[in-house]
Protein backbone atom coordinates (compact mmCIF):
# COMPACT_ATOMS: atom_id res chain seq x y z
CA UNK A 1 0.00 0.00 0.00
CA UNK A 2 2.90 2.48 0.49
CA UNK A 3 3.74 1.74 -2.95
CA UNK A 4 0.54 2.49 -4.30
CA UNK A 5 0.00 5.66 -2.01
CA UNK A 6 2.78 7.06 -3.46
CA UNK A 7 1.86 6.37 -6.89
CA UNK A 8 -0.95 7.98 -6.48
CA UNK A 9 0.18 11.14 -4.73
CA UNK A 10 2.61 11.37 -8.04
CA UNK A 11 -0.17 11.03 -10.24
CA UNK A 12 -2.58 13.70 -8.67
CA UNK A 13 0.27 16.08 -7.57
CA UNK A 14 -0.06 17.85 -11.40
CA UNK A 15 -3.71 18.62 -10.81
CA UNK A 16 -2.79 20.00 -7.67
CA UNK A 17 0.30 22.22 -8.88
CA UNK A 18 -1.67 22.83 -12.55
CA UNK A 19 -2.00 26.60 -11.99
CA UNK A 20 1.55 26.81 -11.14
CA UNK A 21 2.64 24.17 -13.99
CA UNK A 22 0.39 26.80 -16.42
CA UNK A 23 3.17 30.00 -15.09
CA UNK A 24 6.11 27.63 -14.88
CA UNK A 25 5.69 26.34 -18.82
CA UNK A 26 4.09 29.47 -19.76
CA UNK A 27 1.50 26.91 -21.50
CA UNK A 28 -2.04 26.88 -22.17
CA UNK A 29 -4.73 24.69 -20.84
CA UNK A 30 -4.79 22.25 -23.87
CA UNK A 31 -0.63 22.03 -23.27
CA UNK A 32 -1.58 21.14 -19.39
CA UNK A 33 -4.32 18.60 -20.55
CA UNK A 34 -1.67 17.17 -22.63
CA UNK A 35 0.65 16.53 -19.44
CA UNK A 36 -2.26 14.65 -17.63
CA UNK A 37 -3.43 12.84 -21.27
CA UNK A 38 0.33 11.33 -21.98
CA UNK A 39 0.46 10.46 -18.49
CA UNK A 40 -2.42 8.51 -18.34
CA UNK A 41 -2.22 7.28 -21.69
CA UNK A 42 1.08 5.85 -20.72
CA UNK A 43 -0.60 4.12 -17.87
CA UNK A 44 -3.55 2.70 -20.21
CA UNK A 45 -1.20 1.73 -22.42
CA UNK A 46 1.11 -0.56 -20.03
CA UNK A 47 -1.78 -2.07 -18.31
CA UNK A 48 -1.75 -4.93 -20.58
CA UNK A 49 1.71 -5.50 -20.60
CA UNK A 50 2.00 -5.16 -17.06
CA UNK A 51 -0.81 -7.64 -16.77
CA UNK A 52 1.24 -9.81 -18.69
CA UNK A 53 4.61 -9.32 -16.53
CA UNK A 54 2.46 -9.69 -13.35
CA UNK A 55 1.36 -13.05 -13.97
CA UNK A 56 4.81 -14.15 -14.90
CA UNK A 57 7.34 -12.35 -12.79
CA UNK A 58 4.69 -11.78 -9.34
CA UNK A 59 3.88 -8.52 -7.88
CA UNK A 60 6.88 -7.98 -5.60
CA UNK A 61 9.73 -6.81 -8.09
CA UNK A 62 6.67 -4.95 -10.62
CA UNK A 63 5.31 -2.89 -7.59
CA UNK A 64 9.02 -2.11 -6.41
CA UNK A 65 10.32 -1.19 -9.79
CA UNK A 66 7.15 0.98 -10.20
CA UNK A 67 8.11 2.77 -6.87
CA UNK A 68 11.70 3.45 -8.23
CA UNK A 69 10.19 4.84 -11.69
CA UNK A 70 7.70 7.36 -9.65
CA UNK A 71 10.73 8.21 -7.64
CA UNK A 72 12.49 9.10 -10.58
CA UNK A 73 9.99 10.78 -12.40
CA UNK A 74 9.36 13.28 -9.28
CA UNK A 75 12.95 14.04 -9.71
CA UNK A 76 12.62 15.33 -13.05
CA UNK A 77 9.82 16.79 -12.63
CA UNK A 78 11.69 18.77 -10.28
CA UNK A 79 14.31 19.47 -12.33
CA UNK A 80 12.27 20.49 -15.41
CA UNK A 81 12.24 23.94 -16.86
CA UNK A 82 10.80 23.12 -20.28
CA UNK A 83 7.56 21.03 -22.10
CA UNK A 84 9.38 18.16 -23.42
CA UNK A 85 11.42 17.57 -19.95
CA UNK A 86 8.25 17.77 -18.03
CA UNK A 87 6.40 15.38 -20.18
CA UNK A 88 9.36 13.00 -20.81
CA UNK A 89 9.10 12.71 -16.62
CA UNK A 90 5.27 12.36 -17.00
CA UNK A 91 5.98 9.49 -19.19
CA UNK A 92 8.20 8.00 -16.81
CA UNK A 93 5.66 8.51 -14.35
CA UNK A 94 3.06 6.89 -16.35
CA UNK A 95 5.06 3.81 -16.45
CA UNK A 96 5.90 3.38 -12.76
CA UNK A 97 1.99 4.25 -11.81
CA UNK A 98 1.18 1.64 -13.80
CA UNK A 99 2.13 -0.92 -12.07
CA UNK A 100 0.80 -0.12 -8.63
CA UNK A 101 -2.79 -0.77 -8.11
CA UNK A 102 -2.85 -4.34 -10.29
CA UNK A 103 -0.01 -5.56 -8.45
CA UNK A 104 -1.66 -4.83 -5.28
CA UNK A 105 -4.46 -6.42 -6.44
CA UNK A 106 -2.77 -9.16 -7.77
CA UNK A 107 -1.79 -10.03 -4.25
CA UNK A 108 -5.04 -10.10 -2.41
CA UNK A 109 -6.20 -13.64 -3.53
CA UNK A 110 -2.55 -15.03 -1.86
CA UNK A 111 -3.43 -13.69 1.33
CA UNK A 112 -6.99 -13.45 1.86
CA UNK A 113 -10.13 -15.78 1.23
CA UNK A 114 -12.25 -15.36 -1.90
CA UNK A 115 -15.15 -13.98 0.08
CA UNK A 116 -12.91 -10.83 1.09
CA UNK A 117 -11.49 -9.82 -1.97
CA UNK A 118 -14.49 -7.35 -2.89
CA UNK A 119 -14.15 -5.60 0.81
CA UNK A 120 -10.09 -5.35 0.62
CA UNK A 121 -10.16 -4.81 -2.93
CA UNK A 122 -12.55 -1.29 -2.04
CA UNK A 123 -10.11 -0.95 1.09
CA UNK A 124 -7.05 -0.80 -1.19
CA UNK A 125 -8.78 2.10 -3.78
CA UNK A 126 -9.58 3.87 -0.01
CA UNK A 127 -5.58 3.57 1.41
CA UNK A 128 -4.24 4.52 -2.01
CA UNK A 129 -6.60 7.94 -1.77
CA UNK A 130 -4.00 8.62 0.98
CA UNK A 131 -2.08 9.96 -1.90
CA UNK A 132 -4.54 12.23 -2.69
CA UNK A 133 -4.12 13.63 0.72
CA UNK A 134 -0.72 14.08 0.28
CA UNK A 135 -0.93 15.99 -3.02
CA UNK A 136 -3.52 18.17 -1.49
CA UNK A 137 -2.32 19.03 1.79
CA UNK A 138 1.22 18.68 2.40
CA UNK A 139 2.40 18.81 -1.30
CA UNK A 140 0.41 21.55 -1.55
CA UNK A 141 1.82 23.49 1.73
CA UNK A 142 5.53 22.71 0.41
CA UNK A 143 4.92 23.61 -3.09
CA UNK A 144 3.19 27.33 -1.90
CA UNK A 145 5.75 27.86 0.41
CA UNK A 146 8.90 26.40 -0.93
CA UNK A 147 8.44 26.27 -4.71
CA UNK A 148 8.26 23.41 -7.51
CA UNK A 149 11.69 22.13 -7.41
CA UNK A 150 11.72 21.48 -3.78
CA UNK A 151 8.03 20.20 -3.69
CA UNK A 152 8.55 17.36 -6.40
CA UNK A 153 12.24 16.48 -4.44
CA UNK A 154 10.03 15.45 -0.79
CA UNK A 155 7.24 13.57 -3.26
CA UNK A 156 10.62 11.77 -4.87
CA UNK A 157 12.10 10.77 -1.25
CA UNK A 158 8.75 9.10 -0.47
CA UNK A 159 9.01 6.92 -3.57
CA UNK A 160 12.72 5.94 -3.06
CA UNK A 161 11.30 5.32 0.40
CA UNK A 162 8.60 3.00 -0.36
CA UNK A 163 10.47 1.29 -2.84
CA UNK A 164 12.65 0.34 -0.32
CA UNK A 165 10.26 -1.14 1.90
CA UNK A 166 8.23 -2.95 -1.19
CA UNK A 167 11.74 -4.67 -1.62
CA UNK A 168 12.72 -5.69 1.29
CA UNK A 169 8.80 -6.60 3.16
CA UNK A 170 6.48 -7.16 0.67
CA UNK A 171 5.83 -11.63 0.04
CA UNK A 172 3.92 -12.95 -3.52
CA UNK A 173 2.49 -15.46 -1.28
CA UNK A 174 2.26 -16.77 2.76
CA UNK A 175 5.37 -18.21 3.97
CA UNK A 176 4.97 -21.42 4.90
CA UNK A 177 1.22 -21.76 4.17
CA UNK A 178 -0.48 -23.02 0.35
CA UNK A 179 -1.92 -19.67 -1.20
CA UNK A 180 -5.45 -19.87 -2.40
CA UNK A 181 -4.39 -20.32 -6.22
CA UNK A 182 -5.71 -22.48 -8.90
CA UNK A 183 -4.64 -25.87 -9.74
CA UNK A 184 -3.97 -24.72 -13.72
CA UNK A 185 -2.87 -27.55 -15.97
CA UNK A 186 -0.06 -27.05 -18.00
CA UNK A 187 -1.38 -26.38 -21.06
CA UNK A 188 -3.37 -23.28 -19.21
CA UNK A 189 -6.79 -25.12 -19.52
CA UNK A 190 -9.31 -25.46 -16.96
CA UNK A 191 -8.49 -25.81 -13.36
CA UNK A 192 -8.14 -28.99 -11.83
CA UNK A 193 -11.39 -28.54 -9.63
CA UNK A 194 -14.51 -28.42 -10.98
CA UNK A 195 -17.28 -25.66 -11.43
CA UNK A 196 -18.86 -24.98 -8.28
CA UNK A 197 -22.34 -24.24 -8.83
CA UNK A 198 -23.80 -20.64 -7.67
CA UNK A 199 -24.69 -20.67 -3.67
CA UNK A 200 -28.02 -19.05 -3.40
CA UNK A 201 -27.50 -15.21 -2.37
CA UNK A 202 -27.31 -15.84 1.68
CA UNK A 203 -24.34 -13.51 2.28
CA UNK A 204 -22.08 -16.46 0.90
CA UNK A 205 -22.86 -15.86 -2.75
CA UNK A 206 -19.87 -15.30 -5.16
CA UNK A 207 -17.51 -16.46 -1.96
CA UNK A 208 -15.48 -17.73 -5.11
CA UNK A 209 -16.52 -17.86 -8.54
CA UNK A 210 -16.91 -20.55 -11.46
CA UNK A 211 -13.01 -21.15 -11.62
CA UNK A 212 -11.80 -20.13 -8.00
CA UNK A 213 -9.75 -22.70 -6.22
CA UNK A 214 -10.68 -25.31 -3.43
CA UNK A 215 -6.83 -25.04 -2.34
CA UNK A 216 -3.88 -25.40 -3.21
CA UNK A 217 -0.54 -23.72 -4.73
CA UNK A 218 -0.61 -22.70 -8.37
CA UNK A 219 1.68 -24.08 -10.98
CA UNK A 220 3.59 -21.83 -12.99
CA UNK A 221 1.69 -21.47 -16.09
CA UNK A 222 3.42 -22.18 -19.61
CA UNK A 223 0.39 -20.71 -21.90
CA UNK A 224 1.45 -19.03 -24.34
CA UNK A 225 0.81 -14.82 -24.47
CA UNK A 226 -1.57 -15.14 -27.47
CA UNK A 227 -3.56 -17.47 -25.96
CA UNK A 228 -4.13 -15.48 -22.40
CA UNK A 229 -4.47 -12.21 -24.90
CA UNK A 230 -7.43 -14.21 -26.46
CA UNK A 231 -9.37 -15.49 -23.50
CA UNK A 232 -9.35 -12.28 -21.85
CA UNK A 233 -10.60 -10.23 -24.87
CA UNK A 234 -12.78 -13.12 -25.67
CA UNK A 235 -14.66 -12.71 -21.70
CA UNK A 236 -17.45 -11.03 -21.52
CA UNK A 237 -16.39 -10.39 -17.85
CA UNK A 238 -13.69 -9.39 -18.50
CA UNK A 239 -15.72 -6.24 -20.92
CA UNK A 240 -18.38 -5.90 -18.22
CA UNK A 241 -15.10 -4.52 -15.77
CA UNK A 242 -13.32 -2.95 -18.12
CA UNK A 243 -16.67 -0.29 -18.76
CA UNK A 244 -17.42 -0.64 -15.09
CA UNK A 245 -14.13 0.85 -14.48
CA UNK A 246 -14.71 3.02 -17.52
CA UNK A 247 -17.76 4.41 -16.10
CA UNK A 248 -17.36 4.70 -12.58
CA UNK A 249 -13.27 5.82 -12.49
CA UNK A 250 -13.81 8.09 -15.05
CA UNK A 251 -15.51 11.12 -14.19
CA UNK A 252 -13.43 10.36 -10.75
CA UNK A 253 -10.29 10.93 -12.18
CA UNK A 254 -11.03 13.49 -14.32
CA UNK A 255 -11.90 16.08 -11.48
CA UNK A 256 -8.79 14.77 -8.84
CA UNK A 257 -6.68 14.13 -11.43
CA UNK A 258 -6.25 17.68 -13.04
CA UNK A 259 -9.15 19.65 -13.59
CA UNK A 260 -10.86 19.70 -10.21
CA UNK A 261 -8.82 22.52 -8.72
CA UNK A 262 -8.81 24.92 -12.12
CA UNK A 263 -12.51 24.52 -11.92
CA UNK A 264 -13.24 25.51 -8.52
CA UNK A 265 -10.34 28.42 -8.20
CA UNK A 266 -10.68 29.54 -11.44
CA UNK A 267 -14.68 29.15 -12.36
CA UNK A 268 -16.29 28.73 -9.12
CA UNK A 269 -14.00 31.41 -7.49
CA UNK A 270 -13.07 28.96 -4.26
CA UNK A 271 -9.54 29.28 -2.40
CA UNK A 272 -6.95 27.42 -3.05
CA UNK A 273 -7.65 26.17 0.35
CA UNK A 274 -11.08 25.79 0.34
CA UNK A 275 -10.03 23.49 -3.26
CA UNK A 276 -7.87 20.83 -1.06
CA UNK A 277 -10.53 20.48 1.56
CA UNK A 278 -12.98 19.24 -0.90
CA UNK A 279 -10.56 16.84 -1.95
CA UNK A 280 -9.92 15.89 1.31
CA UNK A 281 -13.84 15.40 1.37
CA UNK A 282 -13.37 13.60 -1.58
CA UNK A 283 -10.94 11.35 -0.12
CA UNK A 284 -13.21 11.01 3.47
CA UNK A 285 -16.27 9.79 1.46
CA UNK A 286 -14.09 6.99 -0.08
CA UNK A 287 -13.26 5.79 2.94
CA UNK A 288 -16.92 5.55 3.96
CA UNK A 289 -18.37 4.57 0.88
CA UNK A 290 -15.83 1.96 0.06
CA UNK A 291 -16.37 -0.62 3.10
CA UNK A 292 -20.01 -0.58 2.64
CA UNK A 293 -19.72 -1.03 -1.00
CA UNK A 294 -17.70 -3.67 -0.51
CA UNK A 295 -19.11 -5.25 2.42
CA UNK A 296 -22.84 -5.48 0.31
CA UNK A 297 -21.28 -6.16 -3.12
CA UNK A 298 -19.57 -9.83 -1.58
CA UNK A 299 -23.12 -10.39 0.08
CA UNK A 300 -25.68 -9.06 -2.42
CA UNK A 301 -24.10 -10.08 -6.22
CA UNK A 302 -26.66 -9.72 -7.59
CA UNK A 303 -26.52 -5.57 -7.07
CA UNK A 304 -23.54 -4.64 -8.62
CA UNK A 305 -23.74 -4.02 -11.86
CA UNK A 306 -27.35 -1.86 -10.64
CA UNK A 307 -25.08 -0.04 -8.55
CA UNK A 308 -22.98 0.19 -10.98
CA UNK A 309 -25.35 2.06 -13.04
CA UNK A 310 -27.22 3.98 -10.27
CA UNK A 311 -23.74 5.73 -9.15
CA UNK A 312 -23.39 6.49 -13.26
CA UNK A 313 -26.82 8.24 -12.86
CA UNK A 314 -25.97 10.49 -9.67
CA UNK A 315 -22.80 11.74 -11.64
CA UNK A 316 -24.70 12.98 -14.44
CA UNK A 317 -27.70 14.62 -12.48
CA UNK A 318 -24.72 16.15 -10.32
CA UNK A 319 -23.16 17.37 -13.20
CA UNK A 320 -26.37 18.78 -15.29
CA UNK A 321 -27.78 20.72 -11.80
CA UNK A 322 -24.10 22.37 -11.04
CA UNK A 323 -23.19 23.16 -14.93
CA UNK A 324 -27.05 24.53 -15.88
CA UNK A 325 -27.21 27.82 -13.95
CA UNK A 326 -25.43 30.86 -15.68
CA UNK A 327 -23.61 31.88 -12.85
CA UNK A 328 -20.93 29.88 -10.69
CA UNK A 329 -22.51 27.77 -7.70
CA UNK A 330 -21.97 28.18 -3.87
CA UNK A 331 -19.22 26.30 -2.73
CA UNK A 332 -21.23 24.45 -0.56
CA UNK A 333 -22.10 22.40 -3.81
CA UNK A 334 -18.90 21.42 -4.98
CA UNK A 335 -18.81 19.70 -1.54
CA UNK A 336 -21.58 17.79 -2.83
CA UNK A 337 -19.85 16.70 -6.03
CA UNK A 338 -16.88 15.65 -4.31
CA UNK A 339 -19.36 13.01 -2.66
CA UNK A 340 -21.25 11.84 -5.49
CA UNK A 341 -17.86 11.42 -7.54
CA UNK A 342 -16.79 9.39 -4.69
CA UNK A 343 -19.30 7.21 -4.84
CA UNK A 344 -18.89 6.59 -8.53
CA UNK A 345 -15.23 6.01 -8.05
CA UNK A 346 -16.04 3.58 -5.35
CA UNK A 347 -18.64 1.72 -7.72
CA UNK A 348 -15.22 1.41 -10.38
CA UNK A 349 -13.98 -0.94 -7.86
CA UNK A 350 -16.68 -3.46 -8.38
CA UNK A 351 -15.16 -4.29 -12.01
CA UNK A 352 -12.90 -6.39 -10.53
CA UNK A 353 -15.28 -8.83 -8.53
CA UNK A 354 -16.91 -9.46 -12.04
CA UNK A 355 -13.70 -10.93 -13.35
CA UNK A 356 -13.90 -13.50 -11.00
CA UNK A 357 -17.87 -15.03 -13.14
CA UNK A 358 -15.37 -16.24 -16.29
CA UNK A 359 -11.45 -15.44 -15.31
CA UNK A 360 -8.64 -18.11 -14.55
CA UNK A 361 -6.55 -17.40 -11.48
CA UNK A 362 -3.29 -18.01 -14.06
CA UNK A 363 -4.73 -14.78 -16.30
CA UNK A 364 -6.18 -12.70 -13.77
CA UNK A 365 -3.57 -10.24 -13.84
CA UNK A 366 -3.51 -9.64 -17.67
CA UNK A 367 -7.50 -9.03 -16.61
CA UNK A 368 -6.86 -6.87 -13.69
CA UNK A 369 -4.76 -4.61 -16.18
CA UNK A 370 -7.44 -4.68 -18.71
CA UNK A 371 -10.20 -4.04 -16.95
CA UNK A 372 -8.12 -0.76 -15.06
CA UNK A 373 -7.27 0.21 -18.73
CA UNK A 374 -11.22 1.35 -18.50
CA UNK A 375 -11.16 4.72 -15.90
CA UNK A 376 -7.95 5.91 -17.30
CA UNK A 377 -9.30 5.47 -21.00
CA UNK A 378 -12.46 7.31 -20.55
CA UNK A 379 -10.23 9.76 -18.37
CA UNK A 380 -7.73 10.37 -21.37
CA UNK A 381 -10.14 11.85 -23.37
CA UNK A 382 -12.56 13.51 -20.94
CA UNK A 383 -9.26 15.24 -19.74
CA UNK A 384 -8.09 16.23 -23.32
CA UNK A 385 -11.33 17.24 -24.41
CA UNK A 386 -12.19 19.55 -21.65
CA UNK A 387 -8.52 21.41 -21.74
CA UNK A 388 -9.04 21.86 -25.49
CA UNK A 389 -12.68 23.13 -24.96
CA UNK A 390 -11.33 25.97 -22.65
CA UNK A 391 -9.11 26.93 -25.38
CA UNK A 392 -11.54 27.41 -28.01
CA UNK A 393 -14.37 28.88 -26.21
CA UNK A 394 -12.59 31.29 -23.63
CA UNK A 395 -12.47 34.65 -24.82
CA UNK A 396 -9.41 35.70 -23.17
CA UNK A 397 -5.98 34.21 -21.18
CA UNK A 398 -8.31 33.69 -18.13
CA UNK A 399 -10.55 30.94 -17.79
CA UNK A 400 -14.15 32.08 -16.44
CA UNK A 401 -17.25 29.93 -14.94
CA UNK A 402 -18.47 29.97 -18.77
CA UNK A 403 -15.70 28.30 -20.41
CA UNK A 404 -15.77 25.47 -17.41
CA UNK A 405 -19.23 25.19 -17.96
CA UNK A 406 -19.16 24.39 -21.28
CA UNK A 407 -16.03 22.53 -21.47
CA UNK A 408 -17.30 20.29 -18.43
CA UNK A 409 -20.33 19.28 -20.48
CA UNK A 410 -18.46 17.24 -22.61
CA UNK A 411 -17.96 14.26 -19.79
CA UNK A 412 -21.34 13.49 -21.29
CA UNK A 413 -19.80 12.09 -24.30
CA UNK A 414 -17.92 9.52 -22.23
CA UNK A 415 -20.76 8.84 -19.61
CA UNK A 416 -22.66 7.76 -22.64
CA UNK A 417 -20.28 5.51 -23.89
CA UNK A 418 -19.38 3.74 -20.26
CA UNK A 419 -23.30 3.25 -19.42
CA UNK A 420 -24.20 1.71 -23.25
CA UNK A 421 -20.92 -0.43 -22.77
CA UNK A 422 -21.78 -1.81 -18.96
CA UNK A 423 -25.51 -2.93 -20.48
CA UNK A 424 -24.26 -4.20 -23.55
CA UNK A 425 -21.65 -6.69 -21.64
CA UNK A 426 -24.09 -7.04 -18.62
CA UNK A 427 -26.48 -8.61 -20.97
CA UNK A 428 -23.91 -10.79 -22.68
CA UNK A 429 -22.63 -12.40 -18.90
CA UNK A 430 -26.33 -12.73 -18.32
CA UNK A 431 -27.01 -14.81 -21.72
CA UNK A 432 -22.96 -16.65 -21.17
CA UNK A 433 -24.77 -18.27 -17.86
CA UNK A 434 -28.08 -18.78 -18.84
CA UNK A 435 -28.55 -22.37 -18.78
CA UNK A 436 -30.09 -23.70 -22.32
CA UNK A 437 -33.65 -23.95 -21.80
CA UNK A 438 -34.23 -21.03 -19.30
CA UNK A 439 -35.30 -17.90 -19.97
Amino acid sequence: MAGYVCAVAGRTSLGVAGVEAMSRFDMSAAALALFSSVQVGVYAGAQIPVGLLLDRWGARRLLGAGALLVALAQIAMALAHDVPSALAARVLLGIGDATAFVSVLRLLPSWFSPFRIPLFTQLTSIFGLLGQVVSAVPFMGVLHHFGWGRAFAVMSGLGFAAAVLVLGVVRDTPTGSAAPHLQVHRDGGSPSEGVRPPAPDTGEADARGPEEPSGGPARPTTEGLGTTLRAVTGSPSAWLGFFTHWSGAGPAMTFTLLWGVPFMTLGMGMSAGDAGAVLIVFTVANIVLGPLAGHLTARRPTWRVPGVLVCALLSLITWTVLLVPATPPPAWSAVVLAVVLAASGVSSSIGFDLLRDDIAHHRLGTAIGGTNMGGFTATLLAVQGIGWALDHVSAGPTHTWVDFRMAMSLQALTWVVGVVGVLVCAGAVRRRHVAPGQD
